[in-house]
């Protein structure tokens, strides 16, 4: 199971235009060798700054186990969590604070079955996801790029 993008390659350098500094869109995003029983997929953008401290850009889940890519700037395919920027269902593109680069991931995941919340769409943010996921996740690809502004 992986997960590429033809706008940038693991460990590469997430181009400008995905950033706050460019156009702010969507990384468009492919993936191959998913488990055959895969019913649907999620996507987790997020970076780990250190221990206890996670932001997340864009929760993306009830993508349809069909597709098998996103183009940038993805519209109308999967339903949008939150993000940890402003707090909206949207993609909040990283604006990297401090020195150095820093490692955003972008995590697929492979799921049994959709996942069921208890709380609207508009509180879906990454712990939430993460805890409804975690029992039917199959399968998992991740695709490390960095960044410094």
């Amino acid at each position: 199971f992986s997960l590429t993008s033809p706008a940038v390659t693991e460990s590469g350098s997430l181009p400008t235009e995905y950033t706050c500094d460019g156009a702010s869109v969507t990384l468009p995003l492919s993936w191959e060798g998913a488990p055959t029983e895969a019913q649907s997929f999620a996507v987790v953008m997020d970076h780990i700054p250190g221990p206890g401290d996670t932001h997340w850009y864009w929760i993306l889940y009830n993508i349809p186990a069909d597709i098998t890519s996103l183009a940038q700037n993805s519209v109308g395919i999967g339903t949008l969590g939150t993000n940890s920027v402003n707090a909206k269902t949207e993609y909040a593109p990283p604006c990297s604070k401090g020195p150095g680069e820093k490692i955003y991931t972008y995590t697929l995941y492979a799921l049994s079955e959709a996942p069921q919340f208890s709380v609207p769409a508009s509180q879906i943010n990454r712990d939430t996801l993460l805890n409804a996921i975690q029992n039917i996740t199959l399968a998992s690809a991740e695709l490390n790029v960095t960044y410094a502004r």
